[in-house]
């Protein structure tokens, strides 16, 4: 019996674990109650980072022999290594009782009670939605306990609410590799899979996780959140392709109070509802949640396409070019160029005199119209009118009477109006605008009334 534990401890020794752990097994089959045969089979199984099936034979260990310290140390670390802290403190003080000075117990005694606390701070950060402490407070609980499942599955859980999915679904992975059946594990998996927008192969793990542990209520309400968030945003889009624009906003807007945690979902469904918010004509609203979705997915390109297009409809020309030169920057396309392009077209008109505003007609106004605008203006500024007026307000109606030329010989020269309409400097062609008036303009025009 000897000879097989002998032969047991040549292969630890080695470092051949598999080996030792067969003679240790033979050693014990001969002398089933022989606590230091346990004992030596739970530190390899431990070498083996099999930590169940050491506590297990420390555990018949320290049962056949309540003083067998290095039984009671293994089932502590073993206890340790799964996460059960509690349990490892027991069995250091029990230790301890039996050497008031082994320095070995009394520092895992340490760990315990450290990663004790490890596991009250995360409770609080995972209540205060502090998803980063929990997962530096899984990490330091993880050195001493690296074996244990949920330790893993709480810091998966919080990567993945902190968008880290694939180290969140690498945690998960490793797990069920161990543990296909792992509950924790599978709704994990369906979770990052859910917040990457990826529903129906989330809600498959979900049920998935619920067949192993029916009574897991995060993988419950998870599945039932997918369900509804994509329920009602379907809902939301057959109304928008419909046509129903209220309907489709109310849907949207019902889809995002279902789940705050759901970051690519929602800003996506912010970025359809700042769609159907332009067709609305709600374009300050529709700037808003173009805003909250790329707060939430900066790498959202549709949302800051929409959004520069808003802003160009409100004539905020500058925020439109910020917007597409981040685009065009992200993608280099011909349509992306264009789009920036005419942005800073419209930019730069908007920095110059709006001969449309000084006369007080739309872009689109008729040659008919822009002659009887002019004739309005031009009266009104006349400084005939003005003679009796302060020197200030004299000056100021000269300047305006001036600029009132100045717009009308633009816009009533076919030449003129295409190049100022097209954004062209007008200096370029020599066509010098310093209040020069046409035939018709002002100089000939109040003549007529002497």
């Amino acid at each position: 019996m000897d000879g097989f534990k002998e032969q047991g401890n040549a292969f630890y020794i080695k470092k051949d674990y598999a080996e030792a752990f067969n003679y240790y097994t033979k050693a014990i089959d001969m002398c089933p109650k022989n606590a230091s045969y346990y004992g030596n089979r739970a530190a390899t199984l431990m070498m083996l980072c099999r930590y169940r099936e050491a506590l297990e034979d420390s555990q018949q260990a320290v049962r056949l022999d309540n003083t067998f310290m290095k039984g009671h140390l293994r089932e502590g670390k073993c206890h340790l290594s799964l996460g059960n802290a509690m349990a490892a403190s027991r069995c250091f003080q029990r230790v301890l009782e039996l050497d008031p000075d082994n320095s070995q117990a009394q520092q895992e005694l340490k760990n315990a009670e450290s990663i004790l606390e490890y596991e009250r701070m995360a409770e609080i950060g995972f209540e205060k939605r502090d998803f980063r402490m929990v997962v530096f407070c899984m990490d330091r609980a993880l050195e001493p306990a690296s074996a244990c499942h949920r330790f893993k599955i709480l810091k998966a859980e919080c990567l993945a609410l902190l968008g880290r999915y694939p180290e969140a679904q690498s945690v998960a992975s490793d797990i069920l590799r161990m543990d296909s059946t792992n509950a924790d594990a599978l709704y994990v998996r369906g979770l990052c899979l859910y917040y990457e927008d990826c529903i129906d192969k989330a809600v498959q793990f979900f049920v998935q996780a619920l067949r192993m542990a029916p009574d897991h209520d995060k993988a419950r309400l998870a599945c039932r959140n997918a369900k509804a968030l994509k329920a009602k945003k379907e809902e939301g889009n057959k109304a928008f392709k419909e046509g129903n624009f209220e309907a489709a906003y109310d849907l949207y807007s019902e889809a995002l109070t279902i789940d705050p945690n759901n970051i690519k979902t929602n800003a996506k469904l912010y970025c359809n509802r700042a769609t159907v918010g332009s067709k609305l004509k709600k374009l300050e609203q529709a700037i808003e949640d173009c805003t909250k979705a790329i707060k939430l997915d900066e790498t959202y390109i549709k949302a800051y396409l929409r959004r520069a297009q808003c802003y160009m409809d409100t004539e905020q020309y500058e925020e439109a070019v910020r917007d597409y030169e981040k685009v065009y920057q992200t993608e280099k396309t011909k349509e992306h160029k264009h789009l920036l392009k005419n942005a800073q077209l419209e930019l730069k008109k908007s920095k110059r005199k709006d001969y449309y505003k000084v006369l007080g007609v739309e872009k689109n106004a008729t040659e008919d119209e822009i002659k009887k605008a002019y004739r309005k203006r031009a009266l009104l500024h006349h400084p005939d009118r003005h003679s009796g007026a302060s020197p200030e307000v004299q000056k100021e109606e000269e300047k305006k009477f001036k600029e009132v030329g100045e717009a009308f010989s633009v816009l009533s020269d076919p030449k003129k109006k295409s190049r100022y309409d097209s954004g062209q400097d007008l200096e370029d062609d020599g066509m010098n605008m310093g209040g020069q008036y046409p035939a018709s303009g002002p100089g000939n025009f109040f003549f007529q009334f002497g």
